[in-house]
């Protein structure tokens, strides 16, 4: 029925890292079927998928990743939407069922990066052998500093150092606090990549990649894959007790994009896309941030999760270096954030991230998270930002029919 509420039935995700014995269909395959089974469905039962991975985008991935787990017929929705992937083809997914079309769907996403560098860049520089101006704006090299930069580094390294000017309350330690705090939380996932701690001065004194920015506070290109399976709540009315009660509610599922900002002609604007996002999920989901049990968010970079503390409304505006200092966001604070480890220990398979986070989230809710479990949480929230710029929340809550 159209407008029902959709549910998370089934959730799985692979352990992110090298996966060398491993091709990117055998890790879809592996999280899909492995989704499929936690719900207690089959391929067969699906009605739609969708599927994203960004350096396969040209492969038609979904129909690839059907030849490994049944080839049914169902129409597919292959997305790519940078960073923001995997939380698109969720959303794919969640519409179909919000339409009426369907009532079950299967959302993956999965990233085979292994060690490509700095994603943008190669390994080989810009390859460039004649440097002549070309473009709209005359340029022979792409622009950074205060010019402008479409680097990820160069963009999250401005955006909380802008933040860091703005906001008397916050200093660089902030930003090394938040590194030491994720790889901390990692020491609780088996499924991250990382499962180490790092001292602050271990921290402070790894390779620089973008002031303030050092190795360990980037999240690092790895292997993965993730998946979910959406049902209808009629569907889900129908299903065995055991499986309903497993079930997590989709109380919002939003996608957002770049609003035009003067500043957004130089740096993508990573901060406007992430607050209107997350404004119009709390409208949908009828909640308060402050109602929130846990957050997923994208600390691609350690600048940019405490940018979103604000963006989000987790503390009060300008109060990021407030709500870290106080505890907030750490396992036993007032709101954890990155309890999986985040991205800067946990890795960032690109398309997978976005369903990772779902993953994650309905984890906790069901209480089945093992050591990292936030104990008694009801009210979750995952956020993921891809530079163009994207912004994809999904506000889930553990609730009965």
């Amino acid at each position: 029925m159209a407008g029902d509420n959709v549910w998370v039935l089934g959730a799985h995700m692979t352990k992110f890292g090298r996966h060398d014995d491993k091709d990117v269909l055998d890790l879809a395959a592996i999280a899909s079927l492995a989704a499929l089974a936690d719900g207690g469905v089959t391929i067969q039962d699906m009605d739609v998928i969708g599927a994203g991975s960004l350096f396969n985008a040209a492969s038609g991935i979904g129909q690839q990743i059907q030849k490994q787990i049944g080839q049914t017929g169902i129409p597919v929705f292959n997305v790519v939407n940078a960073c923001a992937t995997g939380a698109t083809a969720v959303r794919a997914v969640y519409l179909s069922i919000k339409a009426g079309e369907a009532d079950m769907g299967l959302a993956v996403g999965v990233e085979q990066m292994g060690k490509m560098g700095l994603l943008g860049m190669g390994a080989g520089g810009s390859g460039k052998t004649e440097y002549v101006p070309s473009g709209r704006d005359g340029r022979v090299m792409p622009t950074e500093g205060l010019l402008g930069t479409f680097s990820m580094p160069g963009v999250f390294a401005q955006a909380g150092m802008q933040y860091l000017y703005e906001n008397d309350d916050v200093d660089v330690e902030h930003f090394y606090k938040i590194s030491e705090k994720n790889h901390a939380h990692s020491t609780l996932n088996p499924l991250s990549q990382y499962q180490k701690r790092f001292s602050l001065d271990e921290i402070k004194a790894a390779p620089m990649i973008s002031f303030p920015n050092t190795m360990p506070m980037c999240s690092p290109n790895t292997d993965g894959a993730a998946a979910v399976v959406l049902i209808s709540e009629e569907r889900l009315r129908s299903m065995p007790k055991e499986v309903q009660r497993r079930a997590v509610k989709i109380s919002a599922s939003v996608l957002q994009t770049d609003p035009w900002v003067e500043s957004g002609a130089a740096l993508p604007d990573v901060n406007t896309c992430t607050r209107n996002a997350a404004k119009k999920a709390y409208e949908i989901a009828g909640v308060d941030p402050q109602d929130l049990d846990l957050v997923e968010l994208h600390d691609c970079f350690a600048t940019a999760e405490l940018l979103h503390y604000d963006n989000l409304g987790l503390c009060e505006p300008g109060g990021a270096g407030k709500f870290l200092d106080e505890h907030g966001p750490y396992r036993d604070g007032k709101i954890p954030v990155n309890v999986s480890g985040g991205l800067e220990s946990k890795g960032h398979p690109i398309a997978a991230t976005g369903v990772a986070g779902v993953y994650e989230i309905t984890t906790h809710l069901r209480g089945e998270a093992g050591d990292r479990q936030i104990e008694g949480a009801k009210v979750g929230l995952t956020h993921v930002i891809g530079l163009g710029s994207t912004c994809g929340i999904h506000i889930l809550e553990k609730a009965s029919l």
